[in-house]
């Protein structure tokens, strides 16, 4: 069973654009993240899925520059795009963590990719995000090809193409989803924001770098981000007024699994 963490990436996000490219630490921020991802024990390969626009080129130099895998695809269908690189690297099952997540702990997508292969047989979904209950920016989702196969072939609404996912977690009557929450039964999904969409979510994340990356430990633990913003509020503050304000709230009426209580409603 070949294990592949996808992640998405490309240059032209409408809000915050070239943020996967911003630097952390005097590397792009794309970079900083995958060096956290590669970290998995659990995965076999980790590929970039960009696009095919010309702008994107840097995000493929990046790749071929640190080692890591690229696809190209589909600008805006994102479920096109996962599954394609899916076939292109012969995965049987599909690792989504988005790139705007740079403060990923990879012990999250240990914990659940352990989880998913112990009950493979029980699910088709495995997610930590239904309901979520982690640090939003520690988003990982778990799906087999064939499964992510049926998406690809009948998913119709624009934001099923665009976000890749919905189609399962909106139809539990047909698919088995799993879901694991924070082992610390806390759930800081809608006050802590870890995710980059914003300018004050970059000034938050290179903050977190300055304080506690270092060359010789470029690795720190989603524990010590939150020990840190507990010893320095101010650093919280930065990107707080954003805090569970995520894609959800624009599709309320047509999501059915969905609460108003699981995104903040914020006019922007």
């Amino acid at each position: 069973m070949k294990t592949a963490i996808i992640v998405q990436a490309r240059t032209s996000s409408n809000r915050l654009p070239g943020k996967v490219l911003m630097p952390l630490a005097g590397k792009p921020l794309l970079q900083r993240m995958l060096e956290r991802v590669s970290i998995s024990s659990e995965a076999d390969e980790i590929v970039v899925a960009t696009t095919v626009a010309s702008s994107d080129d840097k995000i493929e130099e990046l790749c071929k520059r640190t080692g890591f895998a690229c696809y190209r695809g589909h600008p805006t269908d994102l479920l096109d795009r996962h599954y394609q690189a899916g076939e292109e690297f012969g995965a049987d099952v599909i690792v989504k963590v988005p790139s705007d997540c740079p403060l990923i702990d990879p012990t999250v997508i240990d914990r659940l990719l352990r989880y998913y292969k112990t009950n493979s047989r029980r699910y088709d979904f495995v997610s930590n995000l239904h309901p979520a209950t982690y640090p939003d920016g520690n988003d990982v989702e778990i799906i087999p090809i064939g499964i992510l196969e049926e998406a690809w072939q009948e998913a119709s609404k624009n934001y099923e193409r665009e976000h890749t996912t919905p189609f399962f977690w909106e139809q539990p009557l047909r698919y088995r989803i799993g879901n694991i929450g924070w082992e610390s039964g806390l759930d800081y999904s809608m006050s802590h924001r870890f995710t980059i969409d914003y300018i004050e979510d970059y000034d938050f994340i290179k903050r977190v770098y300055d304080e506690l990356w270092t060359p010789e430990r470029p690795i720190f633990s989603i524990d010590e981000i939150l020990k840190l913003l507990d010893d320095k509020k101010e650093i919280y503050d930065i990107n707080s007024k954003y805090a569970g304000v995520n894609w959800y709230r624009s599709h309320l009426g047509e999501l059915k699994t969905v609460g108003s209580k699981q995104t903040k409603q914020l006019v922007i």
